[in-house]
């Protein structure tokens, strides 16, 4: 399992736009992908999901991934969210 924390630096945080591109990114990989933020977890490749987090500006999320090519979806899920959120 591979996980890493990343605050969010996009004005309108997680919004429609980005989330739905983070879904995609997701589901490139057979890994199961979570999303950590408080105490609630949801899936990465669950676009309503990740909506209802309400993630803003400044909040850190958690990113969780478990299974096959977990170093390769760790590190493309950070380089997504680095490069766009």
């Amino acid at each position: 399992m591979k996980t890493f924390d990343y605050t969010i630096t996009d004005e309108l945080g997680i919004h429609a736009r980005p989330a739905g591109e983070l879904v995609k990114e997701a589901k490139k990989y057979t890994s199961a992908l979570t999303i950590t933020s408080g105490d609630r977890n949801v899936g990465a490749t669950k676009l309503m999901s990740i909506m209802s987090l309400g993630v803003k500006k400044g909040m850190t999320i958690t990113v969780t991934a478990e299974g096959d090519d977990e170093e390769a979806a760790a590190a493309g899920m950070k380089a997504f969210l680095e490069a766009n959120l």
